[in-house]
């Protein structure tokens, strides 16, 4: 089973468990996470592979973090992911990707993500929800962070934090690759 195929299932998996354990109908959760009811069909029949717009819309809508949608199984107190087993949720033919390292649900969702993008690239958000907070820091290149429409410059070395509750993104208009660390805490669904 190829790493897509994989992902794909454990998606259509944990998209019905947290559905259910949440009380949501199809219905509601097309509603709640803005995505058509048609589509999570297919997604909980593991007949699509869902962009990672779609993907952060169903994990917010859910409340839960995209690690545990991707991944529900609790282990110990220490969870030590190897980087074969880290999730490569987006990429471009330049060679621009993001890959979400490891996550938690303690206390609410936290990410944490490695992400590159090459001279060009852009990535876009919608809103998440209200509390939902990222930080970042640049290693390599200067990166340009959106955030609701105004641009801030982010160079080698510096870091940078926002509320993510409005539509955000990362480009790169250099020519160095972008290089960045970034989290993502995300508040418990109350």
């Amino acid at each position: 089973m190829s790493d897509l195929d994989q992902l794909t299932q454990s998606l259509a998996r944990n998209l019905k468990r947290w559905r259910a354990e949440r009380g949501l109908t199809l219905d509601a959760l097309a509603a709640r996470a803005g995505v058509s009811r048609g589509m999570i069909i297919q997604i909980e029949q593991a007949r699509t592979n869902p962009s990672v717009g779609t993907t952060v819309k169903l994990a917010d809508a859910l409340g839960v973090s995209i690690t545990t949608l991707l991944d529900y199984e609790q282990g110990p107190q220490v969870r030590v992911v190897p980087p074969d087993q880290a999730v490569r949720m987006w990429s471009t033919s330049t060679g621009s990707f993001t890959t979400l390292l490891v996550g938690t649900e303690k206390r609410g969702p936290l990410e944490l993500w490695a992400w590159e993008l090459m001279p060009g690239d852009r990535s876009e958000s919608d809103a998440h929800p209200d509390g939902t907070i990222e930080l970042l820091h640049v290693t390599a290149g200067d990166l340009t962070l959106l955030v609701d429409g105004a641009a801030h410059t982010v160079p080698a070395g510096s870091s940078a934090t926002f509320e993510a509750n409005v539509p955000h993104g990362y480009r790169n208009d250099g020519a160095e690759k972008v290089v960045m660390t970034m989290a993502v805490s995300i508040p418990p669904v109350r």
